[in-house]
């Protein structure tokens, strides 16, 4: 059976976003809270998103600025590009694996709580 493999890994190399980017997986916040600060930086430069990542009172600002910062260093380290002249892209957080507990609860009764996570995404470009 002929599944040729190594030309779609090639093809898939080949069409690979070549952007700087960081992840953050498993992240103990969830996603719908970490979108309300996604949408604070989408679009702006990094020194701007930065800015207001530090003075936004939400739980998720550091997480956020954390992965941002992750980004730049990769932008910097690995493609040799100037932080100054970088913006954000895309970000986006998806929801991640949702852990459940029990309380208990009068009467002999459990009551579920469900803990979720995120993986949360910044993806930068260089401003044209």
């Amino acid at each position: 059976m002929a599944t040729r493999i190594r030309e779609k890994a090639a093809a898939r190399k080949a069409n690979a976003d070549k952007r700087p980017h960081a992840i953050a997986r498993y992240v103990r916040i969830s996603s719908r809270k970490v979108k309300v600060v996604l949408d604070l930086i989408r679009g702006k430069s990094v020194a701007e998103a930065q800015a207001i990542l530090r003075f936004t009172p939400k739980a998720a600002a550091p997480v956020v600025e954390k992965v941002l910062n992750s980004a730049v260093a990769n932008a910097e380290n690995n493609m040799d590009l100037d932080a100054s002249t970088l913006y954000v892209a895309e970000c986006f957080a998806n929801q991640g694996p949702t852990l459940k507990r029990y309380r208990p609860r009068a009467h002999g009764r459990a009551f579920q709580i469900l803990k979720r996570t995120s993986h949360v995404t910044v993806i930068l470009d260089q401003a044209k």
